[in-house]
């Protein structure tokens, strides 16, 4: 396995846990309280999000997935980081804001060194 492959899997897990992980809380009263009555998102939201992440991380991770369906799986948590971010900035302030920046910038490095392993021989 070469260096770019490499740095590109240690990447993608990374990301894909940091991506994955907050759904996995999704259920509690606290996130149910959070997204439903503080930042006015309906019910069945939280549960897409869920659901979307999950599958994501399913595509990511599996390497005989095509390699066009992993770059939509790249745009989705992509925007969905960049939304999250926004809300939580207007929501809860800049320091909350900021974290999602910590997996987008994971990501980015992942899906660098995605293109660099598959797509340039």
């Amino acid at each position: 396995m070469t260096k770019d492959k490499k740095i590109y899997w240690v990447t993608t897990i990374l990301a894909t846990v940091l991506i994955v992980t907050p759904a996995l809380f999704y259920f509690s009263e606290y996130m149910i309280n959070s997204m439903e009555n503080k930042m006015g998102f309906p019910a069945f939201f939280r549960i897409e999000l869920a659901i979307g992440k999950y599958i994501g991380a399913f595509i990511m991770l599996i390497p005989s997935v095509p390699k066009m369906l992993k770059e939509w799986v790249y745009v989705a948590f992509g925007i969905t980081l960049i939304s999250g971010g926004i809300a939580h900035f207007i929501f809860d302030g800049i320091g909350l804001g900021l974290v999602p920046a910590i997996p987008f910038l994971v990501l980015c490095i992942s899906y660098y060194y995605f293109k660099k392993s598959y797509y340039e021989k």
